[in-house]
């Protein structure tokens, strides 16, 4: 089996491969139109998101056994054309999800404890105390929107906490020890800090808006370690203007690095840039150095299960 990686990953996935059997090829710079004229000598494809492989492509790759996404979402592959030319579709969100609920809870502190500001502070050379005082987790209603795998990864770090979380799924019976399931109007109505846990899909987009917010019962913390278009950005800064959001954690954003290299044609980054009550990271939740390991383990361990393990 011939596996065309397209993207960089840890060398476990790689080696793994190469013990099963396959013989893996290496492209991390050639165009998609130049991948195309080759594919058809590949038995399988290892992707992050390079670029989209939709029905052109696949019509292109005669021999495909397997595409494997290196990371949870499938976005930027035609999954059901995939399955009904035959074609397995393999995926490692189990790889990062414990990395993303850690990151979760990093900005969740960070945001509670003003560590944007405070750090701000000093590097300009101002020790104030009083203008960094901080909100303590315990006490405080947690609802995750999503209760997947980094959703209850993250309900799991909070149970060190004497909070309440809970959790709405579109898929009934997903709560457990760690989470409360309840209804999106009940979340609203008790929801502290609001923590988005939710796939790409159509129905996902733009899901903290201005009719989110406004039916939230009190102001409230935000932490997106989603997807970026989930978050209406004009109408998170709005909401923080008048505060009914206190502070936004975001490790995800609709407008990611080109746009923060060209930062004078968003005006919006400008100003999450200067808000003292926002924290960004450069979408590097589910990006650690362990979870880098397992997601190509987890990638190998799937492919042993659906190609090798009968021989």
């Amino acid at each position: 089996m011939r596996v065309l990686h397209l993207d960089s990953n840890h060398d476990v996935l790689a080696e793994g491969l190469s013990k099963l059997g396959c013989t893996n090829v290496f492209d991390f710079k050639s165009n998609k139109e130049d991948i195309m004229a080759i594919i058809e000598n590949h038995d399988a494809i290892v992707i992050r998101s390079r670029f989209t492989i939709e029905k052109a492509f696949l019509d292109a790759a005669q021999h495909l056994s397997f595409i494997a996404r290196v990371g949870s979402g499938l976005e930027n592959i035609d999954v059901a054309y995939a399955n009904s030319l035959g074609i397995e579709i393999i995926s490692s969100p189990e790889g990062n999800a414990n990395s993303v609920g850690n990151h979760a809870l990093a900005m969740l502190l960070g945001l509670l404890n003003n560590l944007p500001k405070g750090a701000q502070d000093i590097a300009n050379g101002n020790w104030e105390r009083e203008g960094n005082r901080g909100e303590e987790l315990d006490g405080k209603t947690i609802g995750l929107i999503g209760y997947g795998l980094t959703g209850s990864h993250f309900a799991k770090k909070l149970q060190g906490f004497d909070v309440k979380v809970l959790c709405h799924d579109i898929l009934p019976n997903k709560g457990d020890e760690n989470a409360e399931q309840v209804s999106l109007d009940a979340l609203k109505k008790q929801a502290d800090i609001v923590s988005l846990h939710l796939p790409q899909t159509p129905e996902n987009e733009a899901y903290i808006n201005v009719d989110f917010i406004n039916q939230m019962a009190k102001p409230f913390w935000l932490i997106n370690t989603s997807r970026g278009n989930q978050v209406m950005i004009g109408h998170l800064l709005e909401a923080m203007e008048n505060k009914t959001i206190k502070g936004a954690g975001l490790d995800v954003l609709p407008f990611e690095k080109s746009s923060f290299e060209q930062l004078d044609h968003n005006p919006q980054i400008q100003q999450l840039i200067d808000n003292p009550h926002v924290l960004l990271s450069p979408h590097v939740a589910g990006w650690t150095h362990q979870s880098k390991e397992r997601l190509g383990q987890v990638i190998v361990d799937k492919v042993k299960e659906l190609f090798f393990e009968s021989t």
